[in-house]
């Protein structure tokens, strides 16, 4: 679109917002510009309500808020699993909210990575957030498997996207399992997970994805697509909270398997307190559980899914779109004479929930930045990143952030800081 960036047209695509009413739900500071949900998504009234909820059920339960008051503990993973599900197209019984993404990965991975015959390789690739790469060396390792030789990475030509092409050089006949970001966390390069599942299980290799990046902000259809699981977090588009509970996915055709990592709380649930040392596996995702529930680390998930069962996925996906499709207008048209190098797909069918800047000075940009109320996300070595939350993220939110952006790079105020990330970038 040709936008004038002006506050009056901001303004009006803010009236034109059919999600606008749920900025409301969130705690924004005044004056500051939140542009890192990303990373770490804002509290909402209702996820902090629903915290006290689970707050009050131990001070008025204690222990028999295992089985007592409106959200019971026994079968709150369970619950959520079922209104988490739509997000990602899968059916209820396919997801489980539990864990961690790494502690998931795990389980998922040493119940589908059986090295034998010719199969002995997992695939994954070089642009893939760290924790996933140390998870497959260590399932690797615990195979008696040296990593430098049955885990191999698909190349990036530009160190920034992967290409079908990249992909499919890594999907030879010696690999038994690929895992792949369903965003890229740098770049923000949304993968065409359906055509990378068919071309994958073509050639008989069980695929998985981290929909860290994507879980909240992009609508998947993963039981559709055949993917066999996938893992992700809930802290970031979700909103649930720093270190909030994670969540797991297995089609229902692998239900059969036994876990990896057996854990009492994967029990047959009518069989769990019995006692037995012969593990009866659920029937479900809930299989794949391992240790018991961590119940506040997953209440804000409760007030966060009724935000999102109202919004809609399709709803915020537009939203998303257009608004980093505004952001790159802004960068192509008001900052060309900067040094800036816009690394996230154009197209926006490739394209996740962020713009990813390149930049020389980008850890000075982004202390700046954060000088003047803007909150953006920096990752080494040279990369910005701005991600608009559609859930709470106004046109007017956007264009003051980015007209902030402008100012500091006219005036070159980020000259004024050590261009060297924190240690928490």
């Amino acid at each position: 679109m040709n936008y004038l960036f002006s506050v009056q047209e901001a303004e009006q695509l803010d009236q034109q917002d059919q999600l606008a009413s749920f900025k409301k739900e969130f705690y924004i500071k005044p004056d500051q510009i939140y542009l890192d949900g990303n990373s770490l998504g804002l509290l909402s009234k209702r996820a902090e309500n629903s915290v006290l909820q689970l707050l009050d059920s131990w001070k008025s339960f204690g222990i028999e808020g295992w089985m007592e008051g409106e959200h019971p503990w026994f079968t709150l993973s369970e619950t959520l699993g079922e209104k988490t599900a739509p997000l990602i197209g899968a059916k209820p019984h396919e997801v489980i909210v539990t864990g961690s993404i790494t502690t998931n990965l795990h389980q998922l991975v040493s119940t589908f990575y059986h090295p034998e015959g010719k199969r002995t390789k997992i695939a994954a690739d070089e642009l893939n957030f760290p924790s996933d790469i140390y998870t497959l060396q260590s399932q690797v390792e615990l195979k008696g498997r040296d990593p430098k030789q049955e885990l191999i990475k698909a190349g990036s030509e530009d160190s920034y996207v992967l290409s079908l092409s990249d992909i499919e050089k890594v999907l030879t006949d010696d690999v038994a399992l690929l895992l792949l970001p369903s965003v890229l966390y740098r770049s923000g390069q949304l993968l065409p997970i359906k055509e990378i599942t068919e071309m994958a299980q073509q050639k008989g290799i069980i695929v998985g994805f981290d929909l860290a990046h994507s879980i909240g902000a992009v609508p998947h259809e993963l039981h559709e697509w055949g993917v066999d699981f996938a893992v992700w977090c809930h802290y970031k588009y979700m909103n649930n909270g720093p270190g909030g509970t994670g969540g797991l996915y297995v089609h229902e055709k692998h239900h059969d398997k036994m876990p990896g990592l057996k854990g009492w709380f994967g029990s047959d649930k009518t069989k769990q307190f019995d006692m037995e040392h012969t593990f009866t596996k659920a029937d479900g995702a809930g299989a794949y559980q391992i240790g018991t529930p961590h119940i506040l680390s997953t209440a804000p998930l409760i007030g966060s899914l009724e935000l999102f069962e109202e919004a809609g996925m399709n709803r915020l996906r537009e939203k998303s779109l257009s608004q980093t499709g505004y952001m790159i207008s802004f960068i192509q048209k008001e900052l060309s004479e900067e040094a800036f190098e816009i690394v996230t797909p154009l197209d926006q069918h490739k394209r996740g929930g962020h713009v990813a800047l390149r930049h020389p000075e980008a850890a000075s940009i982004c202390k700046a930045l954060k000088h003047e109320g803007v909150i953006p996300d920096f990752r080494a070595p040279d990369i910005i990143r701005l991600a608009p939350a559609a859930m709470y993220t106004s046109y007017q939110d956007v264009l003051e952030g980015l007209s902030r952006l402008k100012k500091i790079m006219q005036t070159k105020s980020y000259k004024n800081f050590e261009n060297k990330r924190n240690v928490i970038a």
